[in-house]
């Protein structure tokens, strides 16, 4: 029988549990790459078809594009797209060999002198994208951009010349971040969480919690989130929580937060699976289809989330 990355059995969670609402939900409305994905995780379906199904994102420079990050349309290689693409082969296992050699190559051609990745780069310009990305001929190294990719590379022992200039910038970047948004400390975290040096790394998150408490960048009381302010430019109620940050218990964030902080976090993240089965996006809805695509990403995380914890998902 050819494999499709599914149980040829009938679904085993129990009918209404969340892992089981969820199963629906991402047949209904997810891309190839996500149902694979999900099979993956919760229907025990194998990694060759999510590599197959994300090849249809790749493009010859070694590059992805495609809308693979579904807020940026369009064919074109773009630095969030190929972050993604390197957490799906992440978490498949398969982030190394010849495929990340390409994946590296094209990162250096398109840093920064410093080693440092654009959020976006001008050859979007043409093509849609949202409006909280914006398009400039002269794009800033970003933090938000390179930061996740060097932790995700490091995690996987790869090592490429890229990656010491971009290590440096990370480092530079992380230490010295002042108050920012939350987005941008997600993308230190994911650098800590996996940077080579241990104490240097344990070192940073710790002043990095301490910028999010003193600054209120996370709403602390689920049910009193309006105590936390939305950034600047987010979407109405686009609050970051404790889960946000530390994604799993082994997080440098998971310290940030007091075990009562956490539960309370995790309990509104259960409660926020909505009646199709599926987990809602945060972010400003800009065009109908990448909230659509965008939502089956945030059911996956969602759930891999509640398990991390512990947290009975069916």
């Amino acid at each position: 029988m050819a494999e499709t990355g599914a149980s040829p059995l009938p679904p085993t969670p129990p009918a209404h549990s969340p892992l089981f609402r969820a199963e629906q939900f991402v047949w209904l409305t997810a891309r190839v790459l996500e149902q694979r994905l999900f099979a993956y995780h919760f229907l025990h379906g194998g990694a060759d078809p999510v590599e197959t199904a994300l090849d249809a994102y790749r493009n010859q420079d070694g590059g992805y594009g495609h809308a693979l990050e579904p807020d940026l349309r369009g064919p074109v290689s773009q630095p969030l797209h190929t972050a993604h693409a390197l957490h799906v082969l992440d978490a498949v296992g398969r982030c190394g060999g010849q495929r990340v050699e390409r994946v590296c190559r094209y990162l250096t051609s398109v840093s920064a002198p410093d080693g440092a990745l654009p959020t976006v780069h001008p050859s979007q310009r043409g093509y849609p994208a949202a409006p909280f990305v914006p398009v400039v001929d002269d794009p800033p190294s970003e933090l938000l951009a390179t930061g996740p990719v060097v932790g995700v590379l490091h995690r996987n022992e790869v090592w490429h010349a890229w990656l010491f200039r971009a290590t440096d910038f990370c480092w530079q970047a992380v230490e010295s971040l002042e108050p920012s948004h939350p987005y941008e400390i997600q993308a230190a975290v994911t650098f800590l969480d996996s940077a080579p040096d241990r104490p240097r790394a344990e070192a940073a998150a710790d002043r990095l919690g301490r910028l999010v408490r003193e600054h209120r960048l996370a709403a602390f009381d689920p049910g009193h989130p309006d105590t936390c302010p939305v950034a600047p430019g987010y979407a109405p109620g686009e609050h970051h929580f404790p889960h946000d940050y530390a994604g799993t218990p082994h997080s440098l964030a998971r310290a940030w937060f007091t075990d009562d902080e956490m539960e309370r976090s995790l309990d509104l993240l259960a409660s926020q699976q909505q009646q199709d089965g599926g987990w809602p996006i945060r972010r400003r809805r800009w065009a109908p289809a990448p909230a659509l695509e965008a939502r089956p990403l945030a059911t996956i995380q969602a759930l891999r989330t509640l398990r991390s914890y512990a947290r009975p998902i069916g």
